[in-house]
Formats: structure tokens, sequence, C-alpha cells
């Protein structure tokens, strides 16, 4: 359904203590260098709470991420140059929104271009700042937060990091962990990066949301144990992974292209992947993309029952080994003559992620969502509303989406 969005007013949120001038630079790592040119969102519902005012619950916000932002001082900086922040206490621009819609209505038919207005910022309108929040109170007094982090200076872990940490001093909660942030020197930036800057957005890219059952799941995971020839079952994410890369297949192939070359790209963590492993409190990019590649011949449902173990084979090799030559800059890359014959398919997933503990003292969120970031052929797996389930995020060309 159709959603309105006012922003009531705007105001810049600094950090309740001043950077010290000698924390004023923070490096990029390469990774961080070479990551898209995007905002990450997060879209977070929570119900109404008739014991706190809209107005108390909004200050509550604003002061707790002035705190949080002490901590992560870098999201309060401005980027330069693709080099690095210039932690100059500068602020996150804080909106307050209202939403002429009951949240019953918005959760019982998502549609991700709208979800979209509940975010400060369109996802790839990339500019200086590192960080913007909305908070859009609803008619039947619900919330939605909605948070962006540049990609350029963070992952997915990191971004639910800061949401956690913001959400914990919120509620009054000091048990938190200190983000580590020690990219730079793990993986040393380049003084020329080339097409690091480039913007990924596609035109006319439609995201659909589907959900699977548990109970469809099964159905998917015993389909592919059954013709991968190994004694583990797949995964949740491998089997639905290989189902909607069959389907998707299965659509391109109208287009009739021998020539075309699919590359399978599943995102993967790097802290664990490290020896020894990285705990998940470092703060910056610590991820890859898994790469498998194949042609494609008319039995598309035939050839993905293989799907299964080359794809866990193409994740397996992002290993110790793969991160060591990457610190070195000799990890391999792979060789394709021709760029323009090749079509990438993203994989990512959230799944498992805690990213329903973010209660700033008012309750879990009932919904957590992504939005229309604008990248063709992305895939992103969410746990569902429910639990009892997954939410595949399809984003693709319009004229494939059908």
């Amino acid at each position: 359904m159709k959603v309105e969005v006012v922003v009531i007013y705007k105001e810049i949120i600094k950090p309740s203590s001043p950077t010290p001038d000698f924390l004023r630079k923070y490096k990029f790592s390469y990774l961080d260098q070479i990551s898209p040119t995007l905002f990450m969102p997060l879209v977070y519902f929570y119900p109404a709470d008739g014991k706190i005012s809209n107005w108390e619950r909004s200050n509550q916000l604003k002061k707790s991420l002035s705190e949080a932002l002490t901590r992560i001082y870098r999201l309060a900086g401005r980027v330069v140059d693709n080099l690095y922040v210039d932690c100059n206490d500068a602020g996150v621009e804080f909106f307050q929104a209202k939403a002429e819609v009951e949240q019953s209505k918005i959760l019982s038919n998502p549609i991700p271009d709208e979800l979209n207005k509940f975010l400060p910022h369109d996802p790839n309108d990339f500019r200086d700042f590192c960080m913007a929040v909305q908070v859009s109170f609803l008619n039947c007094g619900g919330m939605v937060v909605g948070l962006m982090i540049s990609h350029k200076i963070a992952d997915a872990m990191s971004l639910h990091m800061f949401a956690k940490s913001w959400a914990a001093i919120a509620r009054g909660d000091t048990n938190i962990p200190d983000p580590k942030f020690d990219a730079a020197t793990i993986f040393p930036p380049k003084d020329h990066v080339p097409g690091s800057n480039q913007v990924i957005k596609e035109e006319s890219t439609v995201t659909k949301i589907f959900v699977f059952p548990t109970s469809k799941i099964d159905v998917h995971i015993d389909k592919y144990a059954n013709t991968n020839g190994e004694k583990r079952r797949p995964t949740r994410i491998e089997a639905l992974s290989t189902f909607i890369w069959s389907r998707l297949m299965a659509s391109t192939q109208v287009e009739e292209n021998p020539n075309k070359i699919y590359s399978i790209e599943p995102i993967v963590n790097l802290r664990p992947r490290f020896d020894p492993p990285l705990s998940n409190d470092y703060f910056g990019n610590f991820w890859r993309a898994a790469s498998l590649i194949i042609t494609m011949d008319k039995d598309y449902d035939k050839q993905s029952c293989g799907f299964v173990d080359k794809i866990r084979e193409a994740i397996s090799n992002v290993n110790g080994d793969y991160v060591a030559r990457l610190r070195q800059g000799n990890a391999t890359k792979t060789d394709i003559k021709d760029e323009q014959q090749l079509v990438r398919f993203l994989f990512t997933s959230l799944c498992r992620f805690p990213i329903y503990e973010v209660d700033f003292g008012w309750g879990r969120p009932i919904w957590v969502a992504s939005a229309n970031f604008g990248m063709k052929n992305k895939v992103a797996f969410f746990d569902s509303q429910s639990g009892n389930g997954i939410e595949a995020w399809i984003t693709l060309k319009k004229e494939r989406h059908g």
C-alpha cells in the first residue's frame, strides 16, 4: 500500500563528548575502499507504547544516539576522498516524521519501495556523511526507526553492532563490548583503488519480498539433500539459494544468449575465517563475495541439483589461506575475458543475526526490514516477522520480475 511520510523537523546530533584531536583521522582499510558507494539501510518497526509519549521517545533516542556516537565517533564524521573519515564531530542527521498509516496495514502488505520512505535518504544518494536516522510515528502509536550507515566504513555486522549499542544505551544497559577499530592495520589502504567510487544503482529495478515458511524450506532441503551426493544436508540458506537461483535462471534463459556467463556470489563474513578468528566486535568492512562461475545449458533444473555442492565449495574456499592472501594483496580473482558477458547474482543473509534484539527500552521490534537498494540481481535473506521462516528480498530489473 502507498505510504505518506511527512518530515516534521531535522536536527544534527553530535557526540556527547568531543573527539580528541589525535583521533581526528580514521583511515579506511583496503576493504573499506573497495566497498560500494551506498548506504546500508535497516528499518525497525516498534509497537505502540501508551506509557511514554512520542516526544519522550524522540528525546530518549536523540540523547542515547549522542552517547553512542561518542563510543563510535567515526559515524559522526565526514568521508574524505575514499581515504579516511575526518572525525570532526559534524554529527548525524536526525529526522522526525509522521506517517498517516496504520502499522498493521504496512506489515500485512509491505512494499519495499514504500519502505524507503522511512529512511532519511535514498540508499544510493551517496554523500560524505557516514550515517543518518529517521524516526517516524504512525497513526496507531507505533514507531519506525530508519537507520542507514555508509558501506564505506561498515558492513552489516558493524551496522548491527552500532544499532545494538545505541539501543543498550537508550535502555540504560552499561554492559556493552567496546568496538575494535583495527581494520586499516589488518587490511592496509592503498593510495589509488580503480573503480572504487562507482555508483552501482541500476535503473528500473524492482524489489519483491517472498516469504518461505519452515514447512516449505524443509521441502527444498529434502529435495536437494537427495541430489547433492553428500551426507550433510543443505542448510536453509543453501537450499533456498539453490531454489531461487534455478527460478532466476528459468526467467533469464528467455534471453537465449549462449555467451552469457553467470557468477553466483554469496557474501561471506571474514571475521571467523581468520586464524585465529576475529570477534564480531571488529568494526569496518570484513566481508568478501565468494564466486562460483557457471556456464548454463538448457536444462537448468537438472544443473541446479549440483549447485549446493558447488556453492558450498566456493564458500569454503574463503578460508584462512584466502584471508592471508587478501591481506597481502594476492587473493585470487576470476579470469573473465569478456566482463560484458558476465551476469552476477549476489546472495547475502542476515538470518540468525540478532537484529530483533535492538530494544530501545520499549520492547523488541515486531519487524525488521530492508529497502530497495536499486541493485539488480540481488537476493537478501532475513528471518521472517513470525520467526517461523525466511524472507527473500529479490531485486531484479523491472522486466524480469513480471
